[in-house]
């Protein structure tokens, strides 16, 4: 694929960055890749690695000249950052995002931007627990779903084109609705990360089960839950409070359905558990022929490099 843009910069240098560098160079879609980060010794590190072409010292010097930026900052500092950049980005340029949620990254970018860039909100629908700007690599994106949320009277070739490269990075595109967006994310990834976090926490606090016999017996289950909770938590703090009233919706509809689980198991009503457990199953056989995961042994993990674990 030929290149498509010029000059990028990454306004932030964790895992996304860093996987979007690395599949950028795969693909040979950028000319020039800067990067950034408010951390002299992420900086130091992505420079040592090589992760960019230059590592700027501030993302005012990263966005100069650039045709997109991308900004790849936890969603509660999202303003600052776009404050940061606005007087210095190049006529034309399109900004995106990778944030988690949405309609308030919209609200916290927008006012910051001049009119004379394209603002294209994006989300990629992959991750791991880990972060840093050496846990990037550029086979992250393949296959996984990107969804822009292009905003109204949005520049069709601007949207086009990054939805090139985001497909040259690997992934699947689509577009949605922010707020369509932001309820769907509540159900398929944020919801579900509380919930790891909370069954994590109980464990902890349930002294009567011994810390080794949690690490041992872990495989039954619970080897997940804390993979998803190791996720990076100043990233998940701002998500939940950004995307609070989506949240709150389906943590609603969660406790209801867990009265009704208690209830049932309570009373002996074993066909109600066996129809849920059964309509449940369903789903997961959905994902697999959607090709998000496979059917293979050990949840079709294969190495812990790439385990799905955030967003």
């Amino acid at each position: 694929m030929s290149i498509l843009y010029k000059r990028v910069a990454l306004i932030g240098l964790g895992l996304i960055a860093g996987s979007m560098a690395h599949a950028m160079r795969r693909g040979g879609l950028a000319g020039e890749i800067i990067g950034t980060a408010r951390s002299a010794e992420t900086r130091r590190i992505a420079a040592e690695i090589g992760l960019c072409d230059q590592i700027a010292e501030t993302a005012a010097e990263a966005v100069k000249g650039a045709d997109l930026v991308v900004l790849c900052v936890p969603v509660g500092v999202m303003a600052a950052a776009a404050e940061e950049i606005g007087p210095h980005l190049t006529p034309g340029a399109t900004i995106t995002d990778v944030g988690s949620v949405k309609r308030d990254v919209i609200a916290q970018v927008e006012p910051h931007l001049p009119e004379d860039v394209h603002f294209v909100p994006g989300h990629p629908l992959a991750g791991t627990e880990h972060s840093g700007p050496n846990s990037g690599f550029a086979e992250l994106f393949d296959n996984r779903y990107t969804l822009l949320t292009p905003l109204e009277g949005a520049d069709p070739q601007a949207v086009a084109k990054l939805r090139a490269l985001w497909e040259g990075c690997g992934a699947n595109v689509e577009e949605m609705d922010a707020d369509r967006h932001d309820l769907v994310l509540a159900v398929t990834s944020h919801t579900p990360h509380l919930i790891a976090y909370t069954m994590v926490g109980v464990a902890d606090d349930l002294r009567r089960v011994t810390d080794s016999e949690v690490i041992k017996y872990s495989a039954a289950g619970f080897r997940d839950f804390t993979r998803i909770a190791a996720s990076d938590p100043t990233m998940w703090r701002d998500v939940f409070l950004s995307n609070k009233d989506a949240t709150l919706e389906i943590l609603g509809r969660f406790t209801e359905e867990l009265f009704a689980l208690q209830r049932a198991i309570r009373t002996g009503d074993g066909d109600h558990l066996h129809d849920y457990f059964t309509r449940t199953r369903a789903i997961r056989r959905g994902i697999i022929e959607a090709g998000q995961d496979t059917d293979a042994p050990n949840f079709g993990r294969a190495s812990p490099r790439k385990e799905d674990a955030a967003e």
